[in-house]
């Protein structure tokens, strides 16, 4: 662990280094540099040295470093900044004391949009510098994920993990490690380690801590539970299958064979033979065979109008049978020895096995005698009188109970030695003996075995029960509880001669003391009276133990090689690629340096080696390390590669594209086609994203990405609403919120749909909270039921711009914010880039209803300050269109001081070349108080007028999430082609991710 930590230090320390995602600055041609020194230097030093000089720069932006033109290649965001505010005519400000004329403004403008143009053509398809850097929390939440196969979020007490300029959280640029970050990596690795579970063959993870005899239990008997439960058992459902083979023909299947309708109805096909074989047999003409075949035979015939229609019929046949076979069960009594505690495991276990070889046959002693002038209370138990003919019904009903055992399997059992009835018995004893204050399973299941399970399932079955044993070591711990009983409650072994088997034995299991135990024991036992059946009961206890005690021995020193062998496949998942033969090496040897020390068991040094994988660099951060040469093939795949760049290897490009896809680890396949060496490919590299697409995980894509760009991505923990005014606000509705645009966004990539569903789509998705929040007709779902609905635009909503999840973050608590709200469409949607506001801006009351003038009036004064109105003017107008939903969302008419909401906006005109407001809009406002009239306007507005700058924002937003940097005037040509080729492809969303993850920027890094 030591050694782990150490290693890990010494990397975490140079990746902590600072890091900028820099350009690489192609030589500027010579008439850029004379016009830089001759021109554009003198023209910032007389309009910008006197607010951006050395000298308390304004904005923290001194104009003066850019002493020459190599240092403007380097500051491209800077320049991208000035060229932003120059265009906008808000550099210098109006009370500037020298205004640029529009000459000088035009050339300066001109020079930096030329010099950009001229840099990014130079340096087009540089992959930028992406430096090593850790996983954040989300990422490592997927990635123990997909590692373990369970969701248990070790990265939940993680700080939030800052974002680059781009908004995302998955750079070099933010993404460095801190020493106390790194205890909480080590904390989170221990946390990951305390679910290793070691089996007999490999190792696994259970979905919860397996530190404890009691977690290991949970976990075993869970998953033998849930394969019980799993199993096709409900005899309706066979009925239903046998009717539907008997009238295939009729329902439009005639060549069905019976297997296929069993696949079709989810049944066991061995089962289903059974039954129907049962179903059609001739020879019974009383008892409940005859009976059961009648009311099959009355079932109805198909009907074209309702195919189900022998459904219920098969229900009543299946109710039937369930209380008579109760009725026929065998009792079974328990045994007894003198100073013999009945609920000592050996009879207990003994009883057990009874009811469990009765599971198929019935007891006469229920059958009911009927006569002419005395009929039986109970029709289906009923036998004549004439002994002569009793044959023939017991025939039936020994057909009838080994047809419908009375259970296929006992999942719970209570302490049945006591004498309660087993309806009366506790419950939750899963898989229990029924032992009093003692832990202990019994296995009850053979029915199933024999009647429904093929083979494979058999194995699978046979293979849970015997991990039980291993991974919860219940040998050792029955009898432990066995002696510890034997010398409480029981007394029995309270003689001296008893003195040398004590529960606290550590060999309590060994096979020699088991026998030697049951010796003394049964020379007790027979002292006191026990006869043959208890003798045998006792024996056959102790000969059982000692067996699977040693067992569990033999197959414990077996399985520690295969631990090691599942270390190293455990280490080749977390680093994403095969082990160099050093690494497999140093692993093993890290974990013997610890079974060197005596105090470690084989257990503890799993654990400690978990955590070392975990620690390693290799897991922890993203690494693009060349595993070998990559020169030659980029040459004959036409991928551009010098001394400044390199072509990922397979495995690299795999975990570039999972973890842009799926934020997480690559999986079997794809690590199977970079094994392969045929990953980078086109035509492989688009079909393993289309799957990787239409796979769960893509939901990932939905939040980490979807999440940070539209900033709702903490919207979970959301608190600013005032539940007292707005009860409505729960955590349920919160979540549902939440859950609104995931839910869209990842409809929208597994159906290939349009970009523009973003903007325009009329549906959207609900569950039953966000239905009533939407007063949506249909609100009758549960809140873990979603649906899509199609109709949404008629109720104000579909798309992303009316979700209540942006116009909730966008609202004060009480109140709405047109501000907030049309920022976030400029900002976040259309990618324009704002000024912060100026310093000691008056904050508006909190409360809305205590507000003197409605919201538009108070803005509108608020715009009248010349060094508000030029940024205001830009997105006021668009937030004033959502007047018509309140500070949760919530559709209205009337502000919450009962002023009529006003949805009327006049939207500001932008140029297209600059994409700069212009002269604003002169269309006549439309007085409204409809929210869906509003909405529709401003889509129109946005369709017309701003969707070349949605696409181009989301093209830049999804490249520069992939690359995991901030975009580069290198960057530019590409993001034209993302462009002009999703223009190509009906904007279909896949096409935008393929042309990115067939870029060179994509699969090329810088040296």
């Amino acid at each position: 662990m030591i050694r782990s930590l150490v290693r890990f230090v010494v990397v975490a320390a140079v990746f902590a280094l600072p890091f900028q995602s820099a350009a690489i600055a192609a030589e500027p041609a010579p008439d850029f540099r004379a016009t830089y020194a001759d021109k554009i230097q003198p023209l910032l030093a007389t309009y910008c040295q006197s607010c951006h000089g050395k000298q308390e720069p304004e904005g923290k932006l001194d104009v003066t470093v850019f002493a020459s033109i190599d240092r403007v290649a380097d500051g491209h965001e800077t320049w991208q900044a000035i060229l932003e505010r120059l265009e906008a005519k808000e550099m210098p400000p109006d009370d500037a004391k020298r205004q640029p004329t529009d000459t000088d403004r035009r050339v300066l403008i001109d020079w930096i949009r030329a010099f950009h143009a001229d840099q990014a053509k130079r340096n087009a398809g540089d992959p930028g510098l992406v430096p090593a850097r850790r996983l954040n929390a989300a990422e490592y939440n997927y990635t123990i994920r997909d590692l373990i196969g369970f969701d248990i979020q070790p990265a939940k007490q993680f700080p939030i993990d800052p974002a680059n300029e781009a908004g995302f959280d998955n750079s070099g640029q933010s993404l460095t490690m801190s020493p106390g970050l790194a205890k909480k990596y080590v904390e989170a690795a221990r946390f990951v380690a305390e679910h290793l579970v070691l089996k007999p063959q490999g190792f696994d993870f259970a979905p919860h801590a397996a530190m404890t005899d009691t977690d290991r239990d949970k976990y075993c008997v869970n998953r033998i539970i849930s394969f019980y439960q799993k199993q096709p058992t409900d005899l309706a459902d066979y009925f239903i299958a046998a009717w539907k083979f008997k009238h295939r023909a009729a329902l439009g299947q005639p060549n069905a064979t019976l297997e296929e309708i069993a696949a079709t109805e989810g049944v066991s096909p061995k089962y289903l033979a059974t039954v129907w074989a049962a179903l059609n047999e001739e020879q019974f003409n009383v008892g409940p065979m005859a009976k059961l075949q009648t009311m099959w035979r009355e079932l109805p015939r198909p009907d074209l109008k309702q195919r189900d229609v022998a459904k219920s019929g098969c229900i009543v046949i299946s109710d039937w049978i369930k209380p008579l076979r109760r009725k026929l069960e065998p009792p079974v009594k328990g045994i007894k020895i003198s100073g013999v505690h009945e609920g000592s495991q050996s009879f207990v276990l003994w009883k057990n096995r009874q009811y469990a070889a009765n599971r198929r046959t019935y007891s006469k002693a229920a059958l009911q005698v009927s006569a002419a002038d005395q009929p039986a209370e109970d029709s289906d138990l009923a036998v004549p009188i004439d002994e002569s003919e009793h044959a023939h019904y017991e025939a039936s009903f020994a057909r009838f109970v080994s047809l419908f055992p009375d259970a296929f399997f006992i999942s719970e059992r209570g302490r049945d030695y006591v004498g309660k009835a087993r309806d009366q018995q506790e419950k939750g004893r899963l898989l229990s003996a029924g032992f009093h204050s003692q832990m202990g399973y019994f296995r009850d299941d053979q029915p199933l075995c024999d009647m429904i399970l093929d083979d494979a399932q058999r194995a699978e079955l046979n293979t849970l029960w015997q991990e039980l044993d291993f991974i919860a070591s219940v040998p050792l711990r029955q009898m432990q509880g066995f002696l510890w009983f034997e010398r409480t409650d029981s007394r029995f072994m309270r003689d001296d001669f008893f003195d040398p088997f004590r529960a606290e034995d550590k060999d309590a299991g060994n096979p020699a003391k088991i026998a030697r135990l049951a010796d003394v024991y049964l020379g007790k036992a027979r002292s006191n009276g026990g006869d043959e059946i208890e003798l045998q009961a006792i024996a056959d206890y102790f000969r059982e133990m000692s067996d699977r005690s040693q067992r569990v021995e033999q197959t414990r020193f077996a399985a520690e090689s295969s631990h090691l062998d599942s270390l190293v496949a455990f280490a080749e998942g977390a680093y994403r690629r095969p082990l160099a033969a050093a690494e497999r090496n140093d692993l093993l040897a890290f974990y013997r340096s610890l079974r060197a020390d005596g105090d470690v068991t084989h257990e503890e040094a799993m654990q400690d080696v978990v955590v070392y994988v975990l620690m390693s660099p290799q897991f922890c951060y993203r690494m693009d390390l060349s595993s070998g040469n990559t020169l030659a093939r980029s040459a004959s795949e036409g991928i551009s590669s010098n001394r400044r760049s390199r072509v990922l290897d397979d495995h690299e490009l795999a975990s570039r594209l999972s973890y842009f896809l799926w934020s997480s680890m690559p999986d079997a396949e794809l690590l199977k086609h970079a094994a392969a060496g045929d990953l980078h490919k086109p035509a492989v590299l688009v079909a393993q994203t289309k799957r990787m697409l239409a796979d769960d995980r893509s939901r990932a894509l939905a939040v980490e990405f979807g999440g940070n760009w539209l900033d709702f991505r903490r919207f979970e923990q959301h608190n600013s609403v005032d539940r007292t005014r707005f009860p409505t606000f729960t955590n349920e509705l919160r979540q549902a919120m939440y859950e609104e645009p995931i839910r869209f966004f990842v409809d929208l990539i597994q159906r290939d749909g349009s970009v523009f569903d973003f903007l325009y789509a009329k549906h959207t998705f609900v569950n039953g909270t966000l239905a009533e929040h939407y007063d949506l007709p249909d609100s009758l779902l549960g809140k873990d039921e979603w649906v899509r609905i199609d109709d949404a635009a008629e109720h104000g909503r579909g798309g992303l711009l009316p979700m209540a999840v942006f116009l909730t973050q966008n609202a004060p608590g009480l109140r709405t914010s047109p501000v907030k709200r049309g920022y976030w469409v400029v900002r976040r949607i259309l990618g324009e880039r704002i000024p912060a506001p100026p310093p000691n801006v008056p904050e508006l009351p909190a409360d809305e209803s205590k507000l003197e003038l409605s919201l538009r009036e108070t803005f509108a004064k608020h715009r009248d300050h010349a060094a508000c109105s030029g940024c205001h003017e830009r997105f006021d107008a668009l937030g004033l269109v959502f007047e018509g939903y309140g500070p949760i969302g919530e559709r209205r008419h009337s502000d919450l001081a009962g002023r009529p909401v006003d949805t009327r906006a006049t939207f500001p005109v932008v140029g297209r070349a600059s994409g700069r407001p212009g002269e604003r809009n002169q269309e006549p406002e439309t007085s409204s108080q409809d929210s869906e009239v509003a909405l529709q306007r401003l889509q129109a507005y946005l369709r017309t007028e701003r969707q070349e700058e949605f696409v181009e924002n989301l093209c830049r937003k999804l490249l520069s999430y992939s690359l995991g940097r901030t975009l580069l005037p290198s960057d530019d040509p590409l993001v034209a082609h993302l462009q002009k080729n999703l223009a190509a492809n009906n904007h279909r969303f896949t096409s935008l991710i393929e042309t990115i993850v067939t870029s060179q920027q994509f699969l090329t890094k810088r040296q």
